[in-house]
Parts: C-alpha cells; structure tokens; sequence
C-alpha cells in the first residue's frame, strides 16, 4: 500500500460549512473569517456560492464577500455556480474557478435543484461552456454518492456514470460527497475502484461528512485508493438544507492532524488553524466540532 506524500485540504468552511446557518452571518465576519483561513497554510479556500438568496439566504452577500477578501497570492477561491445566471454574477467580481454541483440520486435532484439529473447535467454544460471561454477552471461535486436521504444505497456504478460524463465535459476535478455520511471504508473503497475505472485517481477527491462519526475512517480508506484531495470544514462546520440529519463536514483539524500523524504533507500549520477554528466557533456561540481543536485548545 503507497500513500500520497502530499494532500491538498479544500477548505469548504466558508460556503459548505455556513450555508446551513439561520442566523445571517455578517458580511464583514465572513470576510474576517476567510481572510484568517488564508493564513494558515491552505492553498484552497471556497468563498462562497452564487446561488439564489431565495433558497440560500446565508449566501446573499456573494458578490460583496469575494470582492471584499484580501486574497493571498497562492491561495484559490473557487465559489460554488448552480447554473449560468450564477456564473455570470461570479464573472462580474473577477471569479476564475468554480464549482459546479449534481447527483446520481433522483430524488434528491429535485429537491436540491428543483430539476431531473438529465436537466441539472443540461445546466452544467451550459456553465461549463461559458467557464470555459473565459479561462475558468471547473470543479464538480457529487452529492449523496455512498447513501440518499430519499433513495438509500447507491450503487458505485450509477456514481461512476455520472462522474465520467462530468470528466469528460471538462471538469478537472470530482469530488464525491457523502453528504449524509452514511459511507463506511470498505464501502468508500469500492466506490473510488470503481470511480477510478473511469477517472484517474489523482482527477478525484473526496467530501465526507460526519453523521456516523465514518470520516477520518473513510478518508483513510481513499488515502490508500491514492486519493490526496480532501474537502473539509474548520471546526467541523456544515450540514445540509436539503438532507435533513446530515451533521457536518469532517473537521479540518481532525484531518490535518491524522495526515501530520501519517508523514504526509499538507502545507497547512495546525496551530493556525486551530486558531481560526476557536474564533469562528466563538462568532456563531458554540464550541468546535472537531476533537483536535477541542482537545488541544484545553
């Protein structure tokens, strides 16, 4: 078994981990709050989403927390596109890499977009093919690829379909999401065998969540499929609005201080990021999710 030597966190914090809050997050704080993670060592940071304020408020302020962060030379924020009318918000703030979202799960299509996966995939290509003609670089997630709230199980080749189709769109990047965090490693690594089947490895990530208490097991799991992209969310931030139960992201303390434990690089500095994790648990009143932090700030 070789792991990679190097893994990138794409620290999700600032979109994933926000967009489920009820109480609207200051514009400025979020600003603050990126501006933080910036100095800590990471080289991704998703800022925001341009998404309907009607289906998330929290993420209204788009346009004005990108154009507000002071943004490090070395470090990417990408922001998250639902469809070509968020694309073109994005263009006019100097967006250069996005994020585009689908599903294998039906069900959960509609609910999250409101569309088929056939419809939401027609969107994709039509964002696709206008990122690209301005020089953007293109990410894609896939929701629900261990587990649906609405469909159960999910088989690995209905993910390795959709996630293929994406690929050879143009997307440089998939991340295969178990956003209810249903997965467990055996199953994760009959996923990324399948998935690889289709896509190199080092064109995959990964994005667990925590419901199970799976993620750190999951992740190591795709460590040894070859995996070295990894999203999380400081302080263990997230949920989401459309899977009712879904606890949040895997804490990116929890993950740097296992790839620290492993030998494998990350170019984050931990205490850094404990930091930032401390303050923005502090802003939204709770204490952090993740056991690093709580164990190591004592």
């Amino acid at each position: 078994m070789t792991l990679p030597s190097n893994v990138t966190i794409i620290e999700v914090g600032p979109r994933d981990g926000l967009q489920n809050e009820s109480k609207f997050i200051p514009t400025p704080l979020k600003i603050d709050f990126i501006n933080r993670l910036s100095e800590t060592g990471l080289s991704v940071i998703e800022a925001t989403s341009f998404v309907s304020p009607k289906w998330v408020p929290q993420l209204a302020d788009a346009a004005e927390v990108f154009q507000g962060i002071n943004k490090k030379p070395g470090v990417r924020y990408p922001v998250l596109i639902p469809n070509i009318k968020g694309l073109e918000k994005g263009l006019t703030v100097g967006v250069n890499e996005v994020a585009v979202f689908a599903t294998p799960s039906e069900k959960f299509s509609q609910k999250n977009t409101n569309c088929s996966v056939k419809e939401s995939i027609e969107r994709i290509a039509e964002v696709i093919a206008v990122a690209k003609t301005h020089g953007i670089r293109i990410r894609a997630y896939l929701s629900c690829v261990l587990g649906c709230p609405y469909e159960g199980e999910m088989a690995p080749e209905k993910v390795a379909a959709l996630a293929d189709t994406l690929f050879k769109m143009g997307c440089y990047e998939i991340s295969l999401g178990d956003t209810i965090g249903v997965g467990t490693p055996l199953k994760t690594k009959r996923l990324i065998e399948v998935v690889s089947a289709f896509i190199p490895v080092n064109h995959l990530a990964v994005h667990f969540h925590d419901t199970y208490g799976q993620a750190l097991a999951n992740i190591y799991a795709a460590l040894t499929q070859g995996i070295a992209s990894i999203d999380s969310a400081v302080a263990g931030l997230g949920g989401c609005p459309y899977a009712k139960g879904a606890t949040g992201n895997v804490a990116t303390e929890d993950v740097v201080y296992m790839l620290q434990g492993m030998g494998i690089e990350t170019g984050i500095d931990l205490r850094a990021l404990l930091i930032v994790g401390q303050f923005i648990s502090q802003q939204l009143g709770r204490k952090p999710y993740s056991k690093v932090n709580l164990a190591m700030m004592r």
